[in-house]
């Protein structure tokens, strides 16, 4: 069992934490590239307490 605190108290874990796989994330250059490409190339209208924006 784990001790916990939390502002100056102390607690203890009843539980064991959980066994999770680790996943691990890739970066995609020209994926992200091409979407803010895009992005910028749409004009998406925006509006905020009925006052239109544009990007």
């Amino acid at each position: 069992m784990t001790n916990l605190v939390y502002r100056g108290s102390n607690y203890v874990q009843h539980k064991e934490a959980a066994k999770k796989q680790y996943v691990e994330l890739t970066y995609r250059r020209n994926v992200y590239s091409n979407r803010k490409k895009k992005a910028s190339t749409d004009h998406a209208q925006l509006t905020y307490r009925g006052i239109p924006y544009q990007i």
